[in-house]
């Protein structure tokens, strides 16, 4: 029995309850609305107290037995005639989204689309899905945009921290023109020299690993060719008075040394200081200083980090570093259905070739190296199957592997645009202040 039947007496209307939705009022019978007694307007009639029948409305008149609901009036009109003929339809010129949140607060669920309009219903919201993902990305690239595409462009927060601090003014100036390249010609001629250098750096690295570059000596197995090494000291003093001096003006030193760009050009000057301190030792025959010695070869090869710093000069890689970062769901599905992919094929192939005496693919691990390089579709030919079943199997496995890895990387690439598209907008945006 409801609210209104218990406090007033029994009359005609008591079949009938009113509706007022944004001043659009309505009478509707209580028949009508147990046909639907999950929605919003159907519990009210199973409602046993005020407090229950605010839970539903806005408010309400126990005289009247009329209900206010806070809501949008031409929209109730279709959810009237759902009521009436049990099926609803969407609103033209009404958001996909808010029609969602409209029917959802009425309790109408999306099965009572007419056929007319379902198919509508999903394109319109598989179309809002996308959008909402577009702004999940800007968002993220606007919230993250310092953690992972690290743009160069000195912000604002940035700039208002040096207020209060020591040579606010000298450092401030010197900190825009070292992180925002467009500021002035001073902030640009900064940038391309150290392009140059950085450039200097990875072709000396390279030209040092070529055997005709060392200088021959009858005394000693190799020397150093003098020029390549003067290029790599200057470089190297380079890099670290440029990153002494960004450290010292920087208005934050935690959030500097917490920046990846920063924490890359620190990981490409520490090999060289190491390897000056400890390469006297790599000559000994002592079993510590060779195992030391190994350890300074090692972080020789830390060198390749110098490459990694022409991410502050170009926004492409930012972005392809904040892609990688935000596509891990992606990435780790792409690796997953590789995974299954190679294991399975790698054991079709075993059995497929194990007989065949001219077959090099004799062992499961085998297999498994032959089963990487086909769906990845690399293919060495190091080793490839001879029997005709073994080359049914790698030629399915080079179709699958084709398909599973092209089926993560449209999200990928998506990610990848919108991540560009919005450094190339900031930067331009730098350049113009």
């Amino acid at each position: 029995m409801a609210y209104g039947q218990i406090l007033g007496p029994h009359s005609p209307d008591d079949c009938c309850i009113t509706v007022n939705v944004g001043g659009f009022r309505q009478r509707m019978e209580h028949d009508v609305l147990r046909r639907f007694p999950q929605t919003r307007l159907g519990r009210l009639l199973c409602c046993s107290s005020k407090e229950a029948i605010l839970e539903l409305c806005d408010d309400f008149s126990p005289s009247g037995m009329e209900y206010y609901f806070d809501r949008n009036p031409r929209f109730f009109c279709y959810v009237l005639n759902f009521y009436l003929t049990g099926k609803m339809h969407l609103v033209d010129g009404l958001c996909i989204v808010s029609f969602t949140q409209e029917i959802e607060y009425w309790g109408i669920k999306e099965r009572y689309l007419d056929c007319c309009c379902t198919n509508k219903f999903y394109e319109l919201m598989e179309q809002a899905e996308d959008n909402r993902w577009d702004q999940r990305s800007d968002d993220v690239q606007l919230n993250g945009s310092e953690s992972s595409i690290e743009t160069l462009s000195a912000s604002e927060d940035d700039v208002e921290m040096f207020e209060g601090s020591w040579c606010a003014d000298y450092r401030r100036n010197i900190w825009i023109r070292l992180e925002n390249p467009g500021h002035s010609t001073s902030a640009k001629v900064i940038a391309i020299a150290s392009l140059s250098v950085v450039i200097i750096s990875i072709i000396a690295m390279c030209v040092h690993s070529i055997p005709d570059s060392h200088e021959k000596d009858p005394n000693e197995p190799k020397v150093e060719n003098l020029v390549l090494t003067f290029f790599e000291t200057v470089c190297v003093l380079y890099f670290s008075a440029e990153f002494i001096l960004r450290l010292a003006v920087a208005p934050s030193a935690r959030k500097f040394l917490c920046n990846m760009l920063n924490i890359i050009d620190l990981m490409s000057i520490l090999p060289f200081y190491v390897t000056l301190a400890y390469g006297p030792m790599d000559e000994g025959e002592n079993t510590e200083l060779e195992n030391v010695g190994k350890v300074v070869q090692i972080l020789r090869l830390m060198r390749v980090f110098r490459i990694l710093k022409l991410a502050r000069h170009s926004a492409g890689l930012r972005s392809l570093g904040a892609t990688l970062l935000h596509s891990a769901n992606e990435i780790g599905q792409l690796v997953l259905f590789l995974f299954v992919g190679i294991s399975t094929f790698s054991v079709l192939i075993y059995f497929a070739e194990r007989e065949s005496n001219e077959s090099q693919l004799q062992t499961v691990p085998i297999c498994w190296w032959w089963a990487t390089i086909s769906m990845t579709t690399v293919g060495y030919g190091d080793t490839f199957p001879v029997t005709l079943a073994g080359k049914l199997i790698g030629t399915l496995c080079i179709v699958c592997g084709l398909l599973i890895v092209a089926l993560p990387i449209t999200n990928i690439f998506n990610k990848f645009s919108k991540f560009y598209q919005k450094q190339k907008h900031i930067d331009l945006r730098q350049s113009i202040k």
